[in-house]
């Protein structure tokens, strides 16, 4: 079956992996050319990390999946350890950013970006953990999470780069 088989997904992971190093050059040359602007504000030093953390999942995990032999559960093992760091690094920075606030940065003002926020790190990791979990359990979808992970892990990082290249000059 299509959905716990490796082997028929090898042509996706790579054009996953081209995309996703891609997209974090990308992100990395927004970050180096903004890098000023981008410590001076409260908020977006963690929000490239944010980034970092959607595109390099994509890349670790689409990367592992491409190994020749490898089988399923441990692929599902490694992919499991790699997308709870990718959720928890920036569930963890923004959970820190609300609670602490600023004298520059009310959280109420920016209530619709923090949820924004907040929801696209948990659509573009929760898809990880659940294809782990899936292939770990034979049952649940499988390999099929893998799409909505890489989708909106590149949206998220998109939209960061965006904000980190040409927003911040706003």
């Amino acid at each position: 079956m299509h959905s716990y088989d490796l082997t028929g997904w090898a042509t996706l992971l790579a054009a996953e992996v081209g995309a996703a190093a891609a997209l974090t050059g990308l992100l990395f040359v927004a970050i180096s050319i903004n890098l000023t602007r981008i410590l001076a504000n409260p908020i977006l030093p963690s929000r490239a990390i944010d980034a970092l953390c959607k595109l390099s999942n994509v890349l670790l995990i689409a990367t592992v999946g491409l190994v020749p032999g490898i089988p399923e559960r441990v692929f599902g093992w490694v992919a499991l350890a790699i997308g709870f760091l990718a959720w928890l690094v920036p569930t963890h920075l923004q959970y820190r950013q609300l609670r602490q606030g600023s004298a520059d940065w009310n959280w109420r003002e920016h209530k619709d970006w923090i949820i924004t926020r907040a929801v696209m790190t948990q659509l573009a990791t929760l898809p990880f953990l659940a294809m782990a979990v899936s292939l770990e359990l034979g049952v649940g979808g499988g390999l099929y999470w893998l799409v909505p992970g890489v989708l909106f892990s590149f949206l998220g990082g998109m939209y960061g780069a965006w904000i980190l290249l040409v927003e911040i000059l706003r």
